[in-house]
């Protein structure tokens, strides 16, 4: 029979003696630091998010309202700047859906198959955040331009992708598509498959199984996705820049709008367009925060389920 000292110590560690526990150190913890070194870590986070986030979005909305409300407002209207605005538009319309498609088929495809090649496919979904956006802009150029491979067939044929809206299409859409896949699929893995077979078992179809039951395990999950995915695909310059030929008028997106004006030297105009842009992002992120929570929340279930099942 275990002696009395062998028991679970105020340490809450089984088998430490009372004697044995007093010799036990325990590491400190952040809280028990020194009140000077939380005010300098305090001081050093709260410089850096002023210095590089909170100032920089002061100064876009103090430049684009320093000629006044009458002057703002006239930029923004002005009918290049609603060309651009509807532009953005389009092409986020155009290529969000086209990557929650892709998305949800590559996240159900990578989860719930076993197949050669699907490291390869789980790896070449972040390929566009390996590949610089000019890179990617430059391929497409390379396919679809004039002097490209598919080039003389398209001119033949009487069909413009490049310096035209199919290509910022399709440039958006390759530096956007692994957005939603990533938020996906971690959740797909954590749900399991045990509620999508039962329903298989209880006669429901495919479809059924995948909107009723899969969608829904994942539809907060998704939204997130999509949130990220519009908010990059309404900002993204690198590849739509090279695609788009800058045609006033005609393919210019808000980014590549704000910095014709601000090369024009219409500074008040160009920051007045770039407002439009910070006021997505802070959008983004106070949605990003609401849909966050709900995706942690959403996920628990599922990821004690796992544990419990791994520990059975």
């Amino acid at each position: 029979m275990a002696s009395d000292e062998a028991e679970y110590s105020p340490l809450g560690l089984a088998g430490v003696s009372a004697k044995n526990a007093v010799e036990v150190s325990v590491p400190p913890r952040a809280t028990s630091d020194p009140p000077w070194a939380r005010t300098i870590i305090l001081a050093v986070a709260l410089g850096f998010m002023g210095l590089f986030v909170v100032l920089p979005l002061t100064a876009v909305f103090v430049e684009a309202l320093r000629e006044g409300v009458r002057v703002y407002l006239a930029a923004i209207t002005d009918p290049e700047a609603r060309s651009a605005i509807r532009l953005t538009l389009l092409v986020a319309s155009i290529a969000v859906p086209l990557n929650v498609i892709f998305g949800l088929a590559a996240a159900w495809t990578l989860t719930r198959f076993n197949f050669r090649g699907r490291s390869l496919l789980n790896t070449l979904i972040d390929l566009p955040f390996a590949v610089s956006p000019v890179i990617a802009g430059m391929i497409f150029v390379l396919l679809f331009g004039a002097q490209g491979w598919f080039g003389e067939w398209l001119s033949d044929h009487h069909i413009k992708i490049i310096f035209a809206t199919p290509g910022i299409v399709l440039a958006t859409t390759f530096v956007t598509f692994p957005f939603v896949a990533r938020e996906l699929i971690p959740l797909m893995e954590a749900a399991g498959t045990e509620e999508e077979l039962a329903a298989l078992t209880l006669g429901a179809n495919g479809w059924q199984t995948f909107l009723r039951i899969t969608l829904p395990n994942v539809k907060w999950g998704l939204l997130y996705g999509i949130v990220i995915c519009n908010a990059r695909a309404m900002g993204d310059f690198g590849a739509v820049s090279v695609v788009s030929g800058h045609i006033r008028g005609l393919t210019d997106t808000m980014p590549l709008y704000v910095e014709i004006l601000y090369n024009d030297y219409s500074f008040a105009a160009s920051f007045a367009v770039a407002s439009l842009l910070t006021l997505l992002a802070l959008a983004t992120l106070v949605a990003k925060r609401i849909i966050g929570g709900r995706v942690e929340a959403s996920s628990m279930p599922h990821e004690n389920e796992s544990v419990e099942r791994k520990a059975a």
